[in-house]
């Protein structure tokens, strides 16, 4: 039997939130938790004809930080070259693709909180 962290169950829940947001925006999820030898893709995701990779950032509360301070130059960077990644594996033309972030803040009492950054980069 596999146990999960605590961080992990919140992070999976977290991810679950924000697919369900993004789908009440409108787009349209085609992959989540996509792994490959150079990291992961919480979620990709179809807006119009755009091609959208998403980040989920979920916390607790704002103890350590704001969750869209997670995200950095070398994280953007990796998730540009992820998307091109899957677009490769996928066999997808996407000349239009963009990196969202996804922030939940979820402490289990009060609705989660989230916010979406659109294009971040």
């Amino acid at each position: 039997m596999v146990v999960m962290r605590a961080k992990d169950l919140l992070g999976r829940s977290g991810e679950a939130l924000a697919a369900d947001f993004l789908e009440n925006q409108g787009m349209r999820i085609v992959d989540r938790n996509w792994r490959c030898p150079d990291g992961e893709i919480d979620i990709v995701a179809i807006d119009g004809d755009t091609l959208v990779v998403a980040e989920v950032k979920t916390r607790k509360s704002l103890d350590y930080g704001h969750p869209f301070e997670a995200v950095d130059a070398a994280k953007l960077a990796r998730l540009h070259r992820l998307s091109s990644s899957w677009c490769r594996q996928h066999q997808l033309n996407a000349p239009r693709r963009r990196i969202d972030v996804v922030s939940v803040i979820d402490n289990g009492v009060v609705e989660p909180q989230l916010e979406h950054l659109r294009g971040v980069c």
